[in-house]
C-alpha cells in the first residue's frame, strides 16, 4: 500500500511540475534564473555576468539589431512565452517605451455583433506558445501609418517577426499594452 501511495504521490509531483502556467509569486533570483537560461544559448559570459547582479533587471537583449531594446528573437519559446507573461502582466511598467521584437504566428481578432462576424478586425497580434505548445501568449500590434487590412498583412497563421515600441492604452477603464509603429516581416 506504502508503494502504490508514494508512487501516486511521485506521479502526482510530476504532473504538478509539468503543468503550465507562472507561479503567484517570483523573486529577483527566480528571474535571474529564467532569463540566464534563455541567455546561456546565446552568450554565456553575458549570462553568467548577470547572475552576479540578482537585483539588476535582466532582458535577453543579445540581438544584433542596435535599436530593438529587448529582442526575443533570440531565445527559447518557453523563455519568450514568460517574458512575454511578464511584460504583459507583472511588470509592464518596466518595458513602457522600449522597442521589442518577436517571432510567432499572426492572429487577426473580429468582433462578432448579434451572431454576424463584423468584417474589420478590431486587433493584429504576434503570437508565441511556449515549447510544449500548450499555452500560448500574443502581442498586439499595429502597423505604421496608412496600414489597410487584408493588403498589407500576411496570411493567418503565417510566421511573422514584429518590431516595435511597448505602450500602453486603455479601452473600456481597462489598461492594455501592444507594439506601436511596428514593422512586420515575414518569417
Amino acid at each position: 500500500m506504502k508503494k502504490i501511495l508514494c508512487w501516486m504521490l511521485s506521479l502526482w509531483i510530476a504532473a504538478a511540475l509539468c503543468a503550465c502556467g507562472i507561479p503567484s509569486h517570483t523573486n529577483a533570483e527566480d528571474e535571474a534564473a529564467i532569463s540566464d537560461a534563455g541567455l546561456a544559448e546565446t552568450d554565456s559570459a553575458a549570462a553568467s555576468n548577470h547572475a552576479a547582479q540578482p537585483t539588476e533587471k535582466i532582458e535577453p537583449t543579445q540581438g544584433t539589431d542596435s535599436d530593438v531594446d529587448v529582442d526575443l528573437t533570440v531565445i527559447s519559446n518557453t523563455v519568450v512565452y514568460s517574458e512575454l507573461y511578464n511584460m504583459l502582466y507583472y511588470d509592464p511598467e518596466h518595458y513602457i517605451g522600449k522597442t521589442v521584437k518577436m517571432s510567432g504566428e499572426f492572429a487577426a481578432y473580429q468582433m462578432v455583433v448579434d451572431n454576424v462576424m463584423q468584417p474589420d478586425p478590431v486587433a493584429y497580434a504576434c503570437i508565441v506558445s511556449d515549447a510544449t505548445a500548450c499555452c500560448a501568449e500574443g502581442m498586439e500590434f499595429i502597423l505604421e501609418a496608412n496600414s489597410v487590412y487584408p493588403e498589407d498583412y500576411p496570411a493567418l497563421g503565417a510566421e511573422i517577426t514584429v518590431t516595435g515600441e511597448f505602450q500602453p492604452y486603455e479601452k473600456d477603464g481597462i489598461r492594455w499594452y501592444h507594439l506601436t509603429d511596428t514593422r512586420l516581416e515575414l518569417g
